[in-house]
C-alpha cells in the first residue's frame, strides 16, 4: 500500500474500529452516571439526549394554586412593596435639606 493513499477498505475499518471505541465510551460514561445518580438518592428526570429516539421528554407538571393561597402571595407581595417605597421614602427625605428660602415658602 503506498503511502497517504487509503483504500475504502482500510477507511471502513477505521470508522468500524472507532465506532466500537465511542461505544465503549458511552457506555463508561452511562455507567458512571447511573453510579452518580445512586449516590444522590434517587432517579432524576433523564436527559432528552439519554431518552429513546422515539420518546417524548417528560412535561414538567404544572402547579396549581388555589384562589386563597394567590390571595396570601399577592397580599405579602403588597406588603413588602409597600415596605419598600416607605424606606425609600424615608431615605429621600432625610437627605433632602431644607433652605431658609424653602422654608419660608413652606410657611406661607
Amino acid at each position: 500500500m503506498a503511502r497517504g493513499k487509503a483504500t475504502k477498505a482500510d477507511d471502513l475499518a477505521t470508522l468500524q474500529m472507532a465506532l466500537v471505541g465511542y461505544e465503549l465510551e458511552r457506555q463508561k460514561i452511562e455507567d458512571r452516571i447511573k453510579e452518580i445518580r445512586a449516590l444522590l438518592g434517587g432517579r432524576r428526570t433523564p436527559l432528552p439526549s439519554a431518552l429513546p429516539a422515539g420518546a417524548a421528554a417528560p412535561q414538567p407538571r404544572k402547579r396549581n394554586l388555589s384562589p386563597a393561597a394567590r390571595k396570601r402571595i399577592a397580599d405579602a407581595q403588597k406588603r413588602r412593596w409597600a415596605e419598600h417605597r416607605k424606606k425609600t421614602a424615608q431615605a429621600k427625605s432625610a437627605t433632602r435639606k431644607s433652605s431658609a428660602k424653602g422654608e419660608a415658602k413652606a410657611a406661607e
